[in-house]
C-alpha cells in the first residue's frame, strides 16, 4: 500500500478504511512515512476533514503504536480528567487527590506549556525534587497505594501522536477537530482508563474561542471517546478570565495548596474544580449522581483527606514532604514583586486572557522555544475578576518579575489586556455546556 496513494484518497474526500490507516500509523512509528507525506495527510484531513468512524480507527491505531497500560486487580475504578487548555488551570493539581480521596485511582499523564496556555508537567517541576518521569513500576505502585501519580507522557505512550503533532505543529495543521480529538484521546485510552471527564475551555484565553468550537469539539471527543469503549463526559467551561488568582508556576502549586488546605478558594475555580471532580464519580460508579458526588468531594476537603493525598503523592515522587507546611521554603519567589494599578475607576467588564497568558511566558513562565529553561517564580498573583469594582490606582493583580524592567513590561500588557469601563457587565456560568 503505497502513501502516496493514502494521501491522494483523503485529498479527494474519500473516508480511509482501517488498513489504510494502520499503514499510516505504522509510519509515523517505523519511520516508512517521510516528513512530507506526513504533512500532506495532516493537511488532507485538515482541509477535507474525517468522519467519525475515521477517528475513533485513528485514535485506537495511535493508542495501540506503544505500551498501553494495564490496572488489572484496581480494588476501584481507574479515572481521569483532560483539559484543552487555558490561563491559570490548576484544576488537576487539586481534582486527582480530592477523587482519590474518594476512593477513584487517577493514573495523570500531563502535559507541558503550549502556546499562550501553562501545563500541570511545568507546574509540578516548580516543587524541588518532584519527578515527573518516574520508572512506570514505580507509577504504577504510586496509583495503586496512594490513588494518584500526575507525570508527564512517556515516549512508549501513544509515539505514533507525538510525530503526528510535532507535524502538525509546524505545518499550520494543529487547529482540526478530528485529529485534536485522535491526540487527545489516544493518550488516555492507552493510559488504561474506564472513565474519562473533559474540561473544553472556551473564551479569550481558550484554543476554541467560540461557543460552536467549543462544542464541536466535546462533542466529537465523546462520540469518539463512547465509540472507543471509553466512558467519557465533556463539560464546557469559560476561559474568559484567569481561573482562580494566580497563573505562573510556583505561585500556582501556592494557590493549590491553600485551596487543599482551605485557606482560599476562589469561587469560580471552586465549582470548575467540584463538576469535573463529580463526573468522574458518577463514570466510576462512586456516587449515584453529582449532587451525592459534590457531597463526598466536600468531605474531602473539610476532612483534609485530600489535602493528605497531595502530600503523599509529592514525597512518593521525589518532592519534600512538608510542602503543605513550609511552601516558602522550597517553592521559588522571584525578586520584584509589583502591583498593576488600575489605569481608571470602574468595573472590569473584560479580559483579553490569551495576552494574560502571553504576558506570563514573556516574564519567563513559560517557553517561546522547546528548549527554553522556565523561571519558575514569575508570573501574576491576586488577579481580579470581571464584575469587581476598582478604584483609580487600585491593583488588579501583582507581577512577580526578574526585573524592574520586565515587571514594567508585565504591568503595561496587564493594564492593556483589561477593560474597566461603566458599561453595563452580567455574570456567566463557569460551565457553559456539557455534552454526554
Amino acid at each position: 500500500m503505497l502513501a502516496q496513494e493514502i494521501i491522494r484518497a483523503k485529498r479527494d474526500g474519500r473516508a480511509l478504511d482501517e488498513a489504510q490507516i494502520q499503514n499510516f500509523v505504522r509510519g509515523l512509528v517505523d519511520g516508512s512515512w517521510s516528513e512530507g507525506q506526513v504533512a500532506a495527510l495532516g493537511m488532507a484531513v485538515f482541509l477535507r476533514g474525517m468522519g467519525r468512524d475515521e477517528a475513533v480507527l485513528l485514535t485506537r491505531a495511535m493508542m495501540n503504536s506503544g505500551r498501553v497500560m494495564r490496572w488489572p486487580d484496581m480494588p476501584g475504578p481507574v479515572l481521569d480528567k483532560h483539559s484543552s487548555g487555558g490561563v491559570g488551570d490548576k484544576v488537576s493539581l487539586m481534582l486527582a487527590p480530592m477523587v482519590a480521596a474518594c476512593g477513584g485511582y487517577v493514573p495523570m499523564i500531563a502535559g507541558r506549556g503550549l502556546g499562550h496556555t501553562g501545563g500541570t508537567v511545568d507546574k509540578l517541576e516548580a516543587i524541588p525534587g518532584y519527578s515527573t518521569a518516574p520508572d512506570p513500576a514505580l507509577f504504577d505502585r504510586i496509583v495503586r497505594n496512594l490513588g494518584c501519580a500526575i507525570i508527564g507522557q512517556t515516549g512508549d505512550l501513544a509515539p505514533a501522536d507525538k510525530r503526528f503533532y510535532a507535524t502538525r505543529d509546524v505545518t499550520a495543521t494543529v487547529e482540526s477537530v478530528p485529529l485534536i480529538t485522535a491526540s487527545i484521546l489516544s493518550k488516555k485510552l492507552a493510559a488504561g482508563l474506564e472513565g474519562l471527564a473533559m474540561d473544553i475551555k472556551c473564551g479569550s484565553g481558550a484554543f476554541c474561542d467560540t461557543p460552536q468550537m467549543a462544542q464541536d469539539l466535546a462533542e466529537s471527543i465523546v462520540a469518539v471517546g463512547s465509540g472507543a469503549g471509553l466512558k467519557i463526559r465533556a463539560l464546557i467551561t469559560d476561559m474568559n478570565e484567569v481561573l482562580g488568582f494566580d497563573a505562573g508556576n510556583a505561585l500556582e502549586i501556592r494557590e493549590t495548596l491553600r485551596y487543599l488546605k482551605g485557606e482560599q478558594r476562589e469561587p469560580r475555580l471552586h465549582e470548575v474544580t467540584l463538576a469535573l471532580c463529580a463526573e468522574m464519580l458518577v463514570l466510576g460508579g462512586l456516587a449515584a449522581d453529582t449532587a451525592a458526588a459534590r457531597v463526598k468531594l466536600q468531605a474531602s476537603l473539610d476532612s483534609g483527606a485530600a489535602a493528605e493525598k497531595f502530600s503523599a503523592m509529592v514525597a512518593a515522587l521525589g518532592g519534600p514532604a512538608d510542602l503543605l507546611e513550609r511552601p516558602d521554603a522550597y517553592l521559588a519567589q522571584a525578586p520584584v514583586v509589583r502591583a498593576v494599578p488600575a489605569l481608571q475607576a470602574g468595573r472590569l467588564t473584560a479580559m483579553n486572557t490569551r495576552d494574560i497568558g502571553l504576558a506570563v511566558v514573556e516574564l519567563g513562565g513559560g517557553r517561546r522555544v522547546a528548549a527554553d529553561k522556565i523561571d519558575m517564580g514569575v508570573g501574576f498573583s491576586e488577579f481580579r475578576h470581571l464584575g469587581d469594582e476598582l478604584a483609580a490606582g487600585e491593583p488588579i493583580a501583582v507581577v512577580h518579575a526578574a526585573s524592574e524592567d520586565a515587571a514594567a513590561r508585565a504591568i503595561a500588557a496587564i493594564q492593556q489586556a483589561c477593560t474597566i469601563s461603566q458599561g453595563a457587565w452580567s455574570a456567566q456560568p463557569i460551565v457553559m455546556g456539557t455534552v454526554g
